[in-house]
């Protein structure tokens, strides 16, 4: 009895998690939680994070600099000299072997630099907003695409759970519509053609209904990859695809007011123009001398022996004040070259900033067609299911009154198959599109 009621004290315990750790959420829900969570946006959250210290490093680079050194030397055989012998009083020609200084040495210092004039480092600073707007706009255009991939993968999986629903249906009507025909068949009333040929249809509706049971696990651990959770995090969407595509008929955005120079497309053409134009100052900055100065304060012992830790220990202090200046004046056209590669690359990118602009509108009356086509074909599709369901029960009717035969019944159901898919197909293009044109019309995230 203990047992049986540990192991359903542990089940218990063992739903209780997997319902924490499952997620309920609609579509707005979904793509909140994926601009937060998702793979491609922690990746450009650590893009601006690299420049941010980037440019806090470029900074850096004018504001004093101050290095500490410490060397310490053990001369475990000391360099002999020769110094004539006459110095000291020796006889003319000879030499006497000498070992300058003592065999233990300890100098610290520290140095004081600053850069006073330098053009590269000038040209750096004025464009740190620039270099920064790079990630930043990296980011806007990565969520963009994360809102439109986690709608075509919500999408995809109201797809599929509405297939199932749809094919289970079908499977269980064609069963009565087999049983009542075996029935008839048994009587004599009916052939034995009308029988196999409904089994055929039977078999075909099962087997695209497993097929369909598949991708649905599929399609929702792709949801959960864009979402940036565990693929196996159990998923509730609140959202229904017949909600969604009404939801998402918006005649007013094909005639919305439309500015190129804000979208993100452009806006990244632009500053990817600034800064190859960056580059083409910094590349001519470098023709400009550079000037450092630096101060520098030092102690240092000398000892037969390691004694610097004794308090009797001599020290002798010393410093320095220096400037330097860099000039340049020949590098054989290699500077000049690399110049005129910076404006080279400054042309290609006034004629990429030209090329984005025409290839943005033209995306945007695409995005514009390709919406107002799918509204279009929803409503026909909406139409034509309506049409067939009617054709598929008349001829039901007609067929168990002995009015038509086995093959019309067929022909009728799969056509009304067919039309069940194209509307499940347009509600699903309908919420695609319109995504589609929310990026060409660079539709705010929250929007």
């Amino acid at each position: 009895m203990k047992k049986h009621l540990l192991f359903i004290i542990i089940l218990f315990l063992g739903i209780q998690i997997h319902a924490q750790n499952s997620m309920t959420l609609s579509l707005d829900d979904a793509i909140a939680y994926a601009l937060e969570n998702s793979y491609a946006i922690k990746q450009a959250n650590k893009d601006i994070e690299s420049s941010i210290h980037r440019n806090r490093e470029t900074v850096a680079i004018g504001l004093p600099q101050i290095e500490a050194s410490i060397d310490y030397q053990n001369w475990l055989k000391q360099q002999i000299s020769l110094i004539p012998a006459e110095f000291v009083g020796g006889q003319p020609g000879e030499y006497i072997e000498v070992a300058f200084g003592t065999s233990n040495n300890l100098n610290a210092s520290a140095t004081l630099n600053q850069l006073i004039f330098d053009g590269s480092y000038i040209v750096g600073l004025k464009y740190l907003d620039t270099y920064m707007q790079i990630p930043i706009n990296a980011k806007e255009k990565t969520a963009q695409l994360i809102r439109e991939n986690v709608i075509n993968a919500y999408g995809n999986v109201l797809f599929t759970e509405e297939g199932i629903l749809i094919l289970e249906k079908n499977v269980a009507t064609l069963e009565q519509n087999l049983m009542q025909t075996e029935e008839i068949y048994k009587n004599g009333f009916a052939e034995e053609e009308s029988v196999e040929q409904l089994k055929i249809t039977l078999a075909s509706l099962k087997i695209s209904l497993s097929k369909t049971e598949k991708l649905k696990t599929i399609s929702y651990k792709m949801l959960n990859i864009i979402l940036g959770s565990d693929i196996n995090t159990p998923l509730i969407l609140t959202d229904n695809l017949d909600n969604l595509t009404t939801q998402n008929i918006r005649l007013d955005l094909l005639s919305k007011d439309f500015t190129v120079e804000d979208h993100i497309d452009y806006r990244i053409a632009e500053i990817t123009q600034e800064g190859k134009e960056a580059v083409v100052k910094l590349e001519k900055s470098k023709a400009l001398p550079t000037l450092k100065s630096f101060i520098n304060y030092g102690y240092a012992g000398y000892s037969d022996t390691f004694s610097f830790l004794n308090n009797d220990q001599k020290w002798f202090d010393y410093s320095l004040l220096g400037l330097s200046l860099d000039i340049p004046i020949f590098s054989s056209l290699a500077r000049s070259s690399r110049t005129q590669q910076a404006k080279i690359d400054f042309d290609k990118a006034q004629i990429n900033l030209i090329q984005t602009t025409q290839k943005v509108y033209l995306e945007l009356e695409t995005a514009k067609v390709e919406y107002q086509y799918s509204i279009e074909e929803f409503e026909t599709s909406k139409e034509n299911l309506a049409l067939a369901e009617r054709i598929e029960k008349k001829q039901e009717i007609k067929f168990f009154e002995g009015l038509s035969t086995s093959f019309d019944l067929t022909e009728a159901q799969r056509q009304l198959y067919t039309m069940q898919q194209n509307y499940l197909q347009s509600m699903l293009n309908v919420i695609a599109s319109k995504a589609v044109l929310d990026k060409a019309l660079n539709t705010p995230i929250n929007n």
